[in-house]
C-alpha cells in the first residue's frame, strides 16, 4: 500500500506524534510506502521520521497562525483560513483526483482536513489521529468572525468523514465526534547521554543545565533571560544573546529529543510534544501558562499527574525568581515514569481501519 501521510506544520508536536507511529508501521510492515504531505520542513521529517518516504512539501491546513509561539494572530488567522477554503469543493475534487494520480490506498492525518475530504471522495479510507482537531482550536478563536462558519462546518465534515478519529492522550474531549477511539500516549523516547554532553559543553560538576525550548514555534524577545546561579540555559540557535551562560542546541551535538532526556530541566510552552517527551525521559518541566488555548488544561492535568511540574506567566521567564520554582522542581522526588506506547497500538488499529470493507 502506499500511504499519504498529513502533518500539519502548525509547531512540531504534530510531527512528534505522526513519526513515531510511521516508524512502528515501518517496522511491522516495510512494504508501505510513506508519501508525507507537510509544510514542515524535509530536514525536521528526516529527523523523526526513520523509513523512507516521499515529501510533498507545502501545507496541507492552516493551523493557526501565530505572532510568536504563545501569541495566536487572529487577523491572519482568518485570513489564511478564508483563502485555503475558497472554492472548497474544487479544491478537494482537484486533491481526490491527486490522489488517485498518486495510487494512494489509504490516508493517515495528523491532522489536516482537507486530506481526508479529498480521501472522502476518492473512496480512499482515512484516519485521522491527534490530541487536537482544528474545529475546536480554531473556533475557540475565530468562531464569531465572518465568513467562518463555514469553513468549520466543512472541517467537521472532513473529521467525520474517516473511518475514526484516534484520539492521542492526553487529548481534548472532542465529544461530537462519533467515532473518536482513545489512544495511549505518543512519543519518542530521547537517550540519555547528560554525560556525554555536560562533557561536551564543558559543564563543572554541579552546574546545572536548562533546556528552552518552544515546540519549533519561534519565540524570540529583547528581553533577557536571568542568570541562573549554578546553573546554564540550552537555548534554541536563533537565540542572539551573545553570553557565556546561554548555550545553542547546536553546540549540543543531539538531537533535540536526546537533549530532553539529558538535561535537568525544560521550560517550555503548553504543548503535546514536549509535555509528553519531557514526562517520558522524567525531566521536571517549569511551563509558560496559556490559558486562552483550548488543550491548556488537559495538557496539564497530565503533565502534573505525571512529572514534576510547576507554572509560570510569561513575565515569569525573564525574572530572576524563575530560580525558586526550578529549585523545587529539581528537588522534589522524581514520579514513577509514564508509558508512552500509543505509536505501537496506533499502527495496529490504522492496519486493521484502513483494511476495513466501507
Amino acid at each position: 500500500m502506499r500511504l499519504l501521510v498529513a502533518i500539519s506544520h502548525h509547531g512540531l508536536g504534530h510531527l512528534a506524534q505522526a513519526a513515531p507511529v510511521l516508524n512502528a508501521l515501518h517496522a511491522t510492515s516495510p512494504d508501505l510506502e510513506f508519501l508525507v504531505w507537510s509544510g514542515v520542513p524535509r530536514a525536521a521529517l528526516v529527523a523523526r521520521i526513520h523509513a523512507p518516504f516521499q515529501h510533498r512539501h507545502e501545507p496541507a491546513d492552516v493551523g493557526l497562525a501565530m505572532h510568536d509561539a504563545v501569541r495566536v494572530d487572529l487577523a491572519a488567522s482568518r485570513a489564511a483560513y478564508l483563502a485555503f477554503h475558497q472554492d472548497w469543493d474544487t479544491r478537494v475534487a482537484d486533491e481526490a483526483a491527486w490522489l488517485r494520480d498518486q495510487g494512494i490506498g489509504g490516508v493517515l492525518s495528523d491532522v489536516a482536513c482537507l486530506p481526508l475530504a479529498a480521501a472522502a471522495q476518492a473512496g480512499i479510507p482515512a484516519v485521522a489521529m491527534c490530541s487536537l482537531n482544528w474545529v475546536d482550536i480554531a473556533g475557540a478563536y475565530l468562531a464569531e468572525q465572518p465568513g467562518m462558519a463555514t469553513v468549520l462546518d466543512q472541517l467537521a465534515a472532513a473529521y467525520r468523514s474517516a473511518r475514526a478519529f484516534l484520539r492521542v492522550l492526553p487529548a481534548m474531549p472532542m465529544g461530537w465526534l462519533e467515532k473518536r477511539e482513545a489512544l495511549p500516549p505518543i512519543a519518542a523516547l530521547g537517550v540519555d547521554r547528560r554525560a556525554e554532553l555536560r562533557a561536551r559543553l564543558g559543564l563543572g560538576h554541579d552546574e546545572r543545565l536548562v533546556l528552552l525550548g518552544f515546540g519549533g514555534i519561534s519565540y524570540q524577545t529583547a528581553k533577557p533571560l536571568p542568570v541562573l546561579n549554578g546553573g546554564r540555559w540550552l537555548v534554541p540557535d536563533d537565540w542572539r544573546q551573545e553570553r557565556g551562560d546561554l548555550i545553542p542546541f547546536s553546540r549540543g551535538g543531539l538531537a533535540f529529543i536526546d537533549l530532553i532526556a539529558s538535561c535537568d530541566a525544560l521550560v517550555t510552552k503548553v504543548g503535546y510534544g514536549s509535555f509528553v517527551e519531557a514526562a517520558a525521559a522524567g525531566i521536571p518541566v517549569l511551563y509558560i501558562d496559556r490559558p486562552d488555548w483550548p488543550e491548556t488544561p488537559f495538557l496539564v492535568d497530565w503533565l502534573r499527574a505525571h512529572t514534576r511540574a510547576a507554572v509560570i506567566d510569561e513575565a515569569g521567564l525573564f525574572d530572576p525568581a524563575i530560580a525558586t520554582p526550578l529549585a523545587a522542581l529539581l528537588a522534589a522526588p522524581r514520579l514513577p515514569g509514564v508509558a508512552v506506547d500509543g505509536a505501537a497500538v496506533a499502527a495496529r488499529r490504522l492496519l486493521e481501519l484502513l483494511a476495513e470493507r466501507s
